[in-house]
């Protein structure tokens, strides 16, 4: 059984997938994937399912809808297997499947090891990176409502969304480029204009096609708002880029990856990413 969150919350099983219809219950699958094999606390799921809002008896609400998860599961999965998955220990829940089950954990893990790779070997990268993205079907947990632990998970991973595309550009840079990655960083930078790393990527690819005054034109663009709406210079690094470029010497595709973030990626390749409440 495999739990899908890069889109609407599903369980997947047997090659088909399972919408989860209740909203209570899917923020509840929802927040137990994402702490897959911890205990998650009764009082925290109470707080992300209900807020602030006054209940009579909010643990009784909360064991009504595990029953309502466990009776899905059921329907999927023989009933012995149902009932080993989502169990009770001490004061909490435990969703006890494999890491890899959650899309989440399989996403991350991919684009960190692809990322470690692009400069040294970057079809591989791009093959890895290629695979993380088309785990996703939509907005991360696109269908669990307005819960902090929730929304704040989809914020981080839609963030890593546009960080591994960024990487994968990157890779694809490091191949020599091709016809559409011009196109393709155009597309992003337009849609994501604050992304200062998808701009240098950006005045690179053109820097390496020939297009020099346009390359120097996509950092001036990139500054002119920074300034103009935020008071604000661009980053140190996409500075040196320009530099570099005007003196027509750039060394590197690697902008905006800090040696923090590289050691940030090295960790997650080895081990299922922090999204414990």
């Amino acid at each position: 059984m495999n739990v899908d969150l890069l889109g609407p919350v599903s369980i997947y099983t047997y090659a088909e997938r399972h919408q989860v219809r209740a909203k209570k219950v899917r923020a509840l699958l929802a927040v137990l994937a994402l702490n897959a094999r911890l205990v998650v606390s009764f009082d925290e799921l109470i707080d992300e399912l209900w807020q602030d809002a006054a209940l009579n008896n909010p643990r009784n609400a909360l064991q009504a809808n595990a029953l309502r998860l466990r009776r899905q599961l059921e329907a999927y999965l023989p009933r012995d297997a149902a009932e080993k998955i989502l169990t009770t220990s001490g004061n909490g829940y435990v969703l006890d499947v494999p890491a890899d089950a959650v899309d989440v954990i399989r996403f991350e893990r991919l684009a960190a090891t692809g990322s470690q790779m692009i400069k040294g070997k970057p079809r591989e990268a791009m093959s890895l990176l290629g695979a993380a993205m088309k785990l996703w079907r939509g907005p991360a947990l696109a269908d669990v409502g307005d819960g902090i632990r929730c929304r704040g998970a989809a914020v981080r991973l839609d963030e890593r969304r546009l960080s591994v595309q960024a990487d994968l550009m990157e890779a694809r840079l490091e191949l020599g480029g091709d016809r559409a990655l011009i196109a393709d960083l155009t597309e992003l930078v337009t849609r994501h204009p604050e992304q200062e790393r998808m701009s240098g990527l950006l005045m690179l690819a053109l820097y390496h096609d020939g297009r020099q005054s346009e390359a120097v034109g996509v950092f001036h663009k990139m500054r002119q708002r920074l300034v103009t709406e935020l008071g604000m210079e661009p980053s140190h690094l996409l500075r040196g880029l320009y530099q570099s470029i005007l003196t027509q010497s750039p060394a590197s595709s690697q902008v905006g990856r800090s040696p923090a973030k590289v050691r940030a990626a090295q960790a997650v390749a080895h081990g299922p990413p922090g999204f414990g409440i």
